[in-house]
């Protein structure tokens, strides 16, 4: 059993530590530096994780050893910096990483920003030499992309080999660019001399830009990253937030950016897309997708800037602007193909984030209903004051009654990309659809758990229900989506698996635990985000790290992806507890092997669904070659085939889409009858809605 945190013992406990205002070190490149603020931060991290945090870690040389993977991969991840003599002084340092913080002493980030800044300056200047000697585009050799495949540079020399590569690489897909935006312009003709003149001149002012901004990096930036490193070897959702990054933690809280509507992580080096928020410039323009990897940003006609290995704060600096301006995302796809995609920054449409409803015809001429709620959503600040708030439950509640009066006989309840929010509407949602019984249970780090239960004996929807789900459904969708697959209500629909985020965080004031005296001195420490709890089925397993399996898989474009909890650094294992008491739905159980079976057979004369999963073996074989040829000849042969086959899918699902792009939410003056007829026409062109539909009547919907 864990021993309750007390503050005032921390409190005291940290005065052992503290040493003179006066002890500050000066560096080159950057602000004066607080070591004993430093030293105060490591410490504190190092007692109250272990007492707050879920699992039963505790500071050791694993989690030493944990904490400094991380920290090598944020120092240099694509490894093209460090060479190997230096990853190995620093591993001589990785064992005493626990003891050090337990003693109020740094010394990792200390020698790290040393050697990375030494090594910055000297791919620098090596870079300069190699854009000034220029490229044999012609000559037939090959790069690994992927820096889990690559060893560390040996020497000075295989790094500029490596550096000369990247250059040449860089050259070539710009000039592409070039040539097929010349092509498509139809405007007076460069010459092929002229073209990569200018692509050799942009890739120069990039990475002349891409050094300046490394310049930039302070050493309390490095600092700042390596207490995150600690905190990430206790779990993935686990952060030190440092108060420079405000920016960050609104995005965290919000789960939405200004301007475009995306929220974005910091992954590995690059900046990622995790979700795209409903009614944002980014939802209603289409194009930018989970999982998507920005490489570059541009404003209007200007040349954009490359955000790799940007700090997430910096990037967000240069995606917000005004309303209305134009921004354009250069991002890597998840097959690896790259697309240039304008977005118009705007606010979010408010009515666009609610829960959507539209009347299906099935098969035969039923009546389906379907039903999307893009989030859970609830108006805590009203709820708190005891006035009517507006919340996805109501609003789901709303929406099967009104299809409910046009005589359904089945019912879409669809959860793709619904990352989470109010746990409190996944369990009222859940009991739109059951009795009574409990939904979830809630294990906090000592061990207690508590159920939380639909007490409302009403029943919403009782006839056929199938409930959508992807790799993006995460938390509270998973926890709806398990209870009603649990109880045998629904049959769940989707992908291999949903995203496994089975876990709950807190925030807490590091500056709470300091007497005022004292923070005064050191001034913001920032806030820790810590893991406190972990969901449960009612059946027992956790939703953690396995998410919830579909009854029935259907074959997606996304099932390449390591997206997901499982593939995520540290994250918590799935485990179960004691299940709770619960009556299953109805007397006869769903035949699922019988739908399985009808699924399967009609998988294979679906054309839509047949050229996904065509598509996504490919893309599956295509994930493991990671080596790219850098010949000329080459890479414009690979683009055209990426591009063939982006095309033989929009042929079957997404060309309606793409077709649409220009005019979603984007028509001046466009009325809410037109965009929900839109809509209502993305739904029915949906390979996944048609099979769902025929499930239902499976069903006997």
């Amino acid at each position: 059993m864990k021993n309750i945190f007390r503050p005032c013992l921390t409190s005291f406990l940290l005065l052992s530590i503290l040493v003179p205002a006066g002890s500050y070190a000066q560096f080159d490149a950057g602000p004066v530096i607080d070591n004993s603020r430093n030293k105060l931060l490591g410490y504190m991290l190092s007692k109250q994780l272990p007492v707050m945090h879920f699992s039963d870690k505790v500071m050791n040389d694993d989690l030493a050893f944990a904490a400094f993977d991380l920290y090598l991969k944020q120092l240099d991840f694509q490894k093209r910096f460090l060479l190997q003599s230096d990853v190995d002084r620093l591993s001589n340092l990785a064992p005493a990483i626990d003891n050090n913080l337990l003693k109020g002493r740094i010394v990792l980030p200390e020698v790290g920003y040393e050697i990375l800044t030494t090594r910055i300056g000297g791919v620098e200047k090596m870079t300069g030499e190699l854009l000034a000697a220029g490229f044999d585009y012609n000559r037939d050799e090959s790069y690994e992309t992927d820096p889990e495949k690559l060893q560390y540079a040996s020497n000075l020399e295989d790094l500029r080999s490596r550096w000369r590569k990247i250059l040449k690489g860089q050259i070539i897909s710009r000039y592409l660019d070039l040539a097929e935006e010349q092509e498509k312009n139809k405007e007076e003709k460069k010459s092929e001399e002229d073209l990569w003149k200018q692509a050799e001149e942009k890739v120069a002012k990039r990475n002349k830009n891409f050094f300046n901004r490394m310049r930039q990096e302070t050493k309390q930036d490095h600092y700042d990253r390596y207490f995150n490193a600690i905190t990430r070897a206790f779990d993935p959702h686990t952060n030190y937030m440092p108060p420079a990054n405000k920016e960050d933690f609104d995005i965290h809280m919000r789960g939405s950016l200004e301007g475009i509507g995306a929220l974005l992580r910091e992954e590995d080096g690059y900046i990622k897309v995790v979700s795209i928020i409903p009614g944002s410039a980014s939802a209603r323009q289409g194009r930018l997708q989970a999982e998507d990897i920005i490489l570059e940003v541009g404003q209007g006609d200007a040349e954009p800037v490359e955000i790799t290995d940007m700090r997430l704060r910096d990037a967000v600096r240069l995606i917000r602007g005004p309303k209305e301006s134009e921004v354009r995302l250069t991002v890597k796809k998840p097959d690896g193909v790259k697309e240039v995609i304008p977005i118009q920054r705007d606010v979010v449409q408010i009515e666009e984030t609610f829960v959507k409803s539209i009347l299906l015809e099935g098969p035969g001429g039923s009546k389906i209903g379907y039903v999307m709620i893009p989030s859970f959503y609830r108006d805590f600040e009203k709820t708190r004051n005891g006035s009517d708030a507006r919340n996805s439950t109501d609003d789901t509640r709303k929406a099967i009654e009104e299809l409910k009066k046009e005589g359904i006989s089945g019912l879409i309840l669809d959860l793709r990309n619904n990352g989470g929010g109010s746990l409190m509407d996944a369990v009222d949602t859940t009991g739109l659809f059951i009795e009574v019984g409990p939904v979830v249970q809630v294990k906090n780090s000592y061990g207690d758990k508590r159920v939380l239960s639909d007490d409302d004996s009403s029943i919403t929807w009782e006839g056929p229900l199938l409930v959508l789900v992807n790799q993006f459904s995460a938390s509270a969708s998973e926890i709806l989506a398990a209870a009603l697959q649990d109880y045998g209500r629904a049959v769940i629909v989707g992908g291999a698996h949903t995203h496994g985020k089975g876990t709950v965080q807190t925030l807490l004031d590091l500056n709470e635990n300091i007497p005022l005296l004292h923070l005064k001195k050191y001034d913001d420490l920032g806030a820790l985000k810590v893991t406190i709890q972990k969901f449960y089925r009612v059946n027992g397993g956790s939703t953690q790290y396995k998410g919830v399996e579909p009854d029935v898989v259907l074959p997606s474009l996304f099932q390449h992806l390591k997206s997901g909890e499982q593939y995520l650094d540290n994250s918590l294992p799935w485990d179960q507890v004691e299940p709770v008491p619960f009556k299953r739905y109805g007397s006869t159980p769903i035949d699922l092997d019988s739908l399985l079976k009808k699924s399967g057979e009609r998988l294979k004369k679906d054309d839509g669904l047949k050229v996904i999963a065509d598509e996504a073996e490919k893309a599956i074989e295509q994930s493991r070659k990671t080596t790219i040829s850098l010949k000329l000849s080459d890479m414009r042969a690979k683009r055209k085939e990426a591009q063939v086959a982006r095309e033989k899918i929009g042929a079957h699902y997404l060309k309606y889409r793409e077709e649409q792009d220009a005019e979603r939410g984007e028509v001046p003056g466009e009325k809410p009858e037109e965009k929900k007829d839109k809509w209502k026409a993305e739904v029915k062109e949906d390979p996944y809605i048609r099979e769902s539909l025929l499930i239902l009547k499976d069903m006997g919907a």
